[in-house]
């Protein structure tokens, strides 16, 4: 896990001891919104998506997380917090649940539980300044490439070609935009070969080349 990577021996053995291994289910709820946020995830296999209400009661797609990422931290800073989105695994997904109170005294007596929380949160930082920046300044077409990209490194090794096993509609809430232009882009990129669009699912056939249209913008 590359969160752990930089830990010794040791120190992963009492982080992961400190867990409880769990399993969900394809389409099982694994955090309401609004839930407590008493606890939080670290993916060992499958994949979830981060989901939350808007006020016109629509589901909004925010993330798709994978093995070696994280969800629910909140519960590692803000003792007493509610969850800010649900949590939905997406296939047969397996983790480790940590409880906050007991990853905090882990954190006591454990240099590297304490560097865990620090790397955790500094990801999602950064992961959040650079979704805002793409929100106000990339056009709409620029973002549905960018999150092809993110997903194709998510679900990467789980098939080859990699397969993105998400609907338009799902694509289009991840980039926010409309299904009509993310089908635009989809067909775009496979007519030069990029990709290949099957029934619920995209197949990247050229990774790179994805990553250097979303790099350079282009559709």
């Amino acid at each position: 896990m590359e969160l752990l990577a930089d830990m010794s021996a040791e120190d992963r053995r009492q982080v992961l001891a400190s867990g409880r291994r769990r399993r969900f289910s394809p389409r099982e709820v694994v955090f309401h919104e609004g839930d407590p946020a008493d606890t939080f995830l670290l993916l060992d296999s499958g994949r979830v998506a981060v989901r939350a209400a808007t006020p016109m009661g629509d589901t909004v797609t925010f993330a798709v997380v994978g093995p070696g990422e994280t969800v629910g931290e909140l519960a590692l800073i803000d003792s007493g917090a509610r969850r800010s989105a649900s949590v939905v695994a997406l296939e047969a997904t397996e983790a480790w649940s940590f409880s906050a109170d007991t990853f905090h005294r882990l954190r006591r007596t454990n240099a590297g539980a304490d560097a865990f929380v620090l790397q955790t949160l500094a990801a999602q930082v950064r992961r959040l300044s650079g979704l805002l920046v793409e929100a106000l300044h990339l056009p709409v077409e620029t973002r549905v490439l960018r999150r092809l990209t993110d997903l194709e490194r998510v679900y990467r090794g789980s098939s080859d070609p990699t397969q993105i096993p998400l609907t338009q509609d799902e694509l289009a809430s991840l980039a926010g935009a409309s299904r009509a232009t993310v089908n635009k882009v989809l067909r775009d990129l496979a007519a030069v070969g990029l990709l290949e669009l099957r029934r619920g699912r995209v197949v990247v056939l050229d990774p790179a080349g994805l990553e250097r249209r979303g790099s350079s913008g282009l559709s």
